[in-house]
């Protein structure tokens, strides 16, 4: 069977027998004829001549024209899946592009704030004393003191807070970890246990609680977080797992303790806080650039030049 012949068929049965969406359906046409295009530049016309070899020059090649990883996975996805739509009508024996894979997607840096950046959100206080405003610099103070997820900021109780500094948290999988708690966030914690009974509801076990008296949700805590770095004027966008990524990257800049680090997150793996071993040495390559004689910018003046 014809490459661009069998193309047709397929994109025919997913429009009017499988029923897929027109989004679906163009790009599975658009993936097709590019990978029919490679192929007939490789002088290769027919379903049966289309090997595992070809599929993976196709994949080099995509590669380096600069297609995303997840572009090409998609790619490889059409192509897998019409040669499977072949083999059930018997058009063909195998599936050239099954095991084939694509590269792998750069994982990207999670963005953080400077200690600047965190400093000015924990201090970015309404004009008010409210109770509301004290839970508020709890939140902040809490979630950058101890590298908190959302999930379990929101599920603390009263009694998971030690007065000596420590706080049980109950992570991922069930998992509970003991994590310290620095000065500021301790004291930011006060202030609020002591405003914490003007809003919450008898028996009510949250330490968190919401103007209506019950535990906080998640919902609100990220709005809350969001308006408090629009006050701060920091001009990013500003979520809990951010304030968790400044802990971890602030934590591994002054400690250099990838362990500590991962005990501290709660990570499983130690692959999971590795991530941060990168911006730590973007740290450190901007120190050595800004510090060592031979690392610095060119002078620019004729003087320095001579």
């Amino acid at each position: 069977m014809n490459l661009a012949a069998g193309g047709a068929e397929y994109l025919h049965a997913l429009r009017h027998l499988r029923r897929a969406s027109p989004h679906s359906v163009a790009a599975a046409e658009r993936d097709l004829a590019r990978f029919q295009a490679f192929a007939e530049g490789q002088g290769v016309n027919t379903v049966d001549q289309v090997d595992v070899h070809l599929v993976r020059r196709f994949v080099a090649d995509c590669a380096w024209a600069g297609h995303k990883p997840t572009s090409i996975a998609r790619y490889l996805s059409t192509v897998r899946s019409f040669y499977q739509w072949l083999i059930e009508g018997g058009a063909a024996e195998r599936n050239p592009a099954q095991g084939v894979r694509a590269p792998k997607a750069q994982k990207r840096l999670p963005r953080t704030l400077s200690r600047e950046q965190a400093g000015a959100l924990a201090e970015a206080e309404p004009d008010d004393h409210s109770p509301i405003a004290c839970r508020d610099r709890a939140i902040v103070e809490l979630f950058y003191s101890s590298g908190l997820r959302l999930s379990e900021l929101a599920a603390i109780d009263l009694h998971d807070l030690d007065p000596g500094g420590e706080l049980r948290v109950t992570g991922k999988g069930d998992k509970t970890r003991i994590v310290p708690v620095g000065r500021l966030a301790r004291e930011a914690l006060r202030a609020w246990c002591r405003q914490r009974a003007r809003l919450a509801r008898p028996g009510e076990a949250a330490l968190f609680v919401s103007s209506r008296g019950t535990r906080l949700s998640r919902r609100s805590i990220q709005q809350r977080l969001a308006q408090r770095a629009k006050r701060a004027g920091l001009g990013v966008r500003v979520h809990p797992h951010r304030l968790r990524h400044a802990f971890a990257t602030h934590m591994l800049e002054g400690s250099g303790d990838l362990r500590a680090v991962q005990e501290l997150l709660g990570h499983a793996s130690l692959s999971s806080t590795q991530i941060y071993t990168q911006l730590d040495f973007d740290h450190l390559s901007r120190v050595y650039r800004d510090a060592h004689p031979r690392a610095r910018r060119k002078p620019d003046s004729d003087d320095d030049r001579a």
